[in-house]
Order: structure tokens, then C-alpha cells, then sequence
């Protein structure tokens, strides 16, 4: 009962949070069903014809099942997101659960486009961002059931669950298209690559080191 309220409380704050500070443009209609199926490519996704929307279109299930966390970051993201649940076109808003085993984590990243509310349902997630330059400054939270922690658009941020056993939260971004760059992917996983001679120099790290890093990712 106590997670199926916070739980509400959480959308509530995030439809809100994202109808009145949203970068995704304000729709001119009720409701501007995505037609996935289009050929037109438009900033966002075209409407279909309002008489062929369903009650679907709006509709998502998927959040009472655990993710599955058997990968290299022992951590999983389920999105509902406008690819999953149509009606989300032109509303500004994406949500998610994220489930970590225990020492699972998400790696350094940041989403270009949207501002971030994480909330922890259950266990102890350590939750941190880095501001940009001049400073780097370093904010962190550890976020217990029931916390919540904002993480202001386009800074490198992360997230590592510190409890003994799995925790599970929610994140909802202002963007129906927040995009996600993970750092280490992008420098080190670029196609083409970046050349390992400026990465050694810019990293202060031997080439070799580069080289192998380039080969993981």
C-alpha cells in the first residue's frame, strides 16, 4: 500500500514537473497519438487520425515485474516511454523503473535533452552529479525508501545501489526523447574511433591503457 502511494505521488510530481518545465514543445491538442508506423520524420512523431485512437494508446503494463539484471552493470532500466505507450507524443514526459542487484550501478552518463527525479521505492541507492566547468562540483545522496533526488539537465550523473539486497526506483525525465550519452561509450566506443594518441594525451593515460579501453567498448 505504502509503495503503490508513492508510487502515485511520484507520476503526480512528474506529470507536473513536466508539463510546466518540459524543453519538448507544448502540444496545441488534448492528445497527439503517435503514429509509429509513419514514414514522415518531423522534430518528435506525427499524429494519427484522432478516430482510430484506443484507450491502449495511453495504457502501459509492465512495472510490477522485476528487471532482469544479469549483465555486466547488474542493473536494468524498463522504460514507458512514447515508443512503449503512444499517447506520451508531444507531452514532454518518459518514466522508468530501474532495478539493482546488489553492487549493480549505472555508469557516468547524462541526458542532453531532460532533467531527472529519481525515487527510491525500496532499498539504498547512492545517487550523485557533477556540475560543469569551472567548478566539477560533486553532489551526492544516499536515497532510502521514499526518497527522491533531482538531477538538473545535461550533467554527468550516476546512480549504485549500496544495499545487502536489491533496490528498485523511478525515474521520470522531462522529455519524451531525453536521449542518454554514457560517458565511457562515448569516448572510448566512438565509431570511427577518436584517435588513441589525442585520448592518451587528453586522459594523461599511456596508449596502450587507450587501446584496451577502446577494445572493451
Amino acid at each position: 500500500m505504502a509503495q503503490s502511494s508513492i508510487f502515485f505521488c511520484i507520476l503526480s510530481l512528474g506529470f507536473f514537473f513536466s508539463v510546466s518545465y518540459a524543453f519538448d514543445p507544448s502540444p496545441l491538442q488534448d492528445f497527439c497519438v503517435a503514429d509509429l508506423n509513419s514514414t514522415v520524420r518531423i522534430n518528435g512523431l506525427p499524429c494519427k487520425d484522432p478516430a482510430s485512437v484506443v484507450a491502449d494508446d495511453f495504457f502501459f503494463r509492465g512495472f510490477n515485474i522485476t528487471g532482469n539484471t544479469s549483465n555486466p552493470y547488474g542493473s536494468s532500466v524498463i522504460p514507458m516511454n512514447v515508443a512503449r505507450v503512444p499517447g506520451l507524443n508531444t507531452l514532454g514526459l518518459t518514466v522508468a523503473r530501474l532495478d539493482f542487484s546488489p553492487g549493480g550501478f549505472v555508469p557516468p552518463h547524462f541526458h542532453p535533452r531532460g532533467t531527472e527525479i529519481l525515487t527510491v521505492l525500496e532499498g539504498s541507492l547512492e545517487v550523485g552529479f557533477v556540475t560543469s566547468y569551472p567548478n566539477y562540483k560533486h553532489y551526492s545522496k544516499v536515497l532510502e525508501k521514499g526518497d527522491s533526488f533531482v538531477i538538473p539537465v545535461g550533467l554527468i550523473h550516476y546512480q549504485r545501489n549500496l544495499a545487502n539486497g536489491n533496490t528498485v526506483a523511478f525515474g521520470i525525465v522531462n522529455s519524451q526523447n531525453a536521449g542518454v550519452t554514457v560517458v565511457s561509450n562515448a569516448v572510448f566506443g566512438a565509431k570511427p574511433a577518436i584517435s588513441s594518441d589525442y585520448l592518451s594525451k587528453a586522459f594523461q593515460l599511456d596508449k596502450k591503457i587507450v587501446e584496451e579501453l577502446q577494445a572493451k567498448f
